[in-house]
């Protein structure tokens, strides 16, 4: 695996999240990885043994989403929005809302997927309704849980690439 990447996330401004990772793929898959239910599915997860017994995708400008996730003690969470903009296979924007909150309001998060040295560097920018929205998302888990869904992205890029 060329990138077994870090992911960094950093506060950005008065009220953004900006996290990057990168992956050895090229965009075109990686972009496939976030848009498709199957794929979404077996690395979208956060903890282990959370499962997305939800997920619909319909990624076009106007289009829309939701993911449930069940974690190991059966808590379910959610995480709903609209696609505002999509353009496979380097960007899309999407609308996000989570249930239970994780902040208030809606965020508007932002994805970019540029071809680096024959991989991918993703980048999510999230903009958030304020900075107390911003900064509870920062004190919440979501790093680890990000970066273990980025570390199973990045393992089944390569065992699809294997295959």
């Amino acid at each position: 695996m060329k990138y077994a990447g870090t992911l960094t996330i950093a506060a950005k401004g008065d009220r953004e999240l900006v996290m990057t990772r990168r992956v050895d793929a090229p965009p075109a898959r990686v972009f496939a990885a976030f848009t498709t239910p199957a794929v979404m599915r077996r690395w979208m997860l956060g903890a282990p043994g959370t499962t997305m017994p939800v997920c619909e995708v319909d990624p076009r400008a106007g289009g829309a989403y939701r993911t449930v996730w069940l974690d190991t003690a059966g808590a379910e969470s959610s995480c709903s929005g609209h696609y505002r903009e999509v353009v496979p296979p380097s960007r899309f924007v999407a609308t996000e809302r989570f249930e239970p909150p994780l902040y208030p309001g809606e965020g508007l998060a932002t994805l970019e997927f540029a071809e680096h040295d024959g991989g991918t560097e993703v980048t999510t920018t999230v903009r958030y309704e304020s900075t107390e929205a911003r900064d509870a998302v920062l004190k919440t888990p979501m790093a680890g849980g990000a970066t273990q869904s980025y570390d199973r992205l990045a393992a089944i890029l390569d065992e699809d690439k294997a295959a």
